[in-house]
């Protein structure tokens, strides 16, 4: 049995998410009860096959739900310990909410330098800011540097995730939602894109929130990991004992640990 988490027990949790609902056009139920909660620093991340719910999940906490025509209908969402029920995704955003979208959504006939500054003009800063902060992307991610004159269109999908990325970056987020970052990417790329990830959080603190179907990458850069299937928490724990776990890669294969109709761990109410 795998322990449920405790964040609050040590500090205020950055994010904590209790118990939501998610309802789509007024009738379909997409995420019926997820709760988790992560701390400032912490890298965790969401598993489960497509359509499990992961996606919704991000959305509800940043705000982007109302796009889809769905909404909180139960539960809360609460960011350094504030309620975000009704707050706009573009005021999330400015309080450090960040969300990089799954399908690397950039400028395509912008080009690399376009599109990063784009994301800065959300803190309004001054233009020796806004060229500081740029240079600060360029050294975690060299490519972009070198094709920062290019079409953000014409680049790799490999160079348009880390554009996304950092253009995330350039709002200086607390908390940044990263969905599917590795979808469709070479093994190559996946790694150096989730080293840049590792390394951020190492040296800057920065709590990255991922929902992500590789399951090996994501649980060895995670330090705690939450499985979701069919809109609902199913098991969690940290990512070593998940990665130790020979039901885990059962389970996304298709199967159910522990038997037929069984879940793999009954999601367990923790404490603030």
């Amino acid at each position: 049995m795998i322990e449920a988490r405790d964040v609050g027990a040590e500090r205020m949790a950055l994010l904590s998410v209790d118990d939501i609902e998610v309802i789509y056009d007024g009738a379909i139920l997409a995420v019926g009860g997820v709760s988790l909660q992560m701390g400032q620093g912490d890298i965790v991340a969401l598993l489960g096959a497509n359509g499990a719910g992961k996606s919704t999940t991000l959305k509800a906490i940043s705000g982007l739900l109302q796009a889809d025509r769905a909404r909180v209908s139960r539960g809360t969402v609460r960011f350094q310990g504030q309620d975000t029920a009704g707050v706009a995704a573009n005021r999330l955003a400015r309080q450090g909410i960040v969300h990089v979208l799954e399908g690397r959504h950039v400028f395509a006939h912008l080009t690399i330098e376009e599109n990063l500054r784009s994301g800065g003009f959300l803190r309004k800063p001054s233009r020796r800011q806004l060229e500081q902060d740029l240079e600060r992307i360029y050294a975690w991610f060299p490519r972009l540097k070198t094709k920062r004159k290019t079409q953000a269109g014409l680049t790799s999908g490999g160079e348009q995730q880390m554009l996304a990325l950092g253009r995330a970056l350039m709002t200086q987020p607390r908390l940044v939602l990263l969905d599917e970052p590795s979808m469709g990417l070479a093994p190559l790329i996946v790694e150096e894109i989730f080293a840049i990830v590792a390394q951020l959080n190492a040296q800057e603190g920065m709590s990255f929130l991922l929902a992500e179907q590789n399951i090996n990458v994501a649980l060895r850069h995670a330090s705690y990991a939450y499985i979701l299937e069919n809109g609902r928490v199913v098991g969690q724990g940290t990512a070593a004992a998940l990665a130790a776990r020979e039901d885990i890669r059962h389970f996304y294969l298709g199967g159910k640990a522990g038997g037929q109709g069984q879940s793999i761990q009954e999601p367990s109410t923790r404490q603030e």
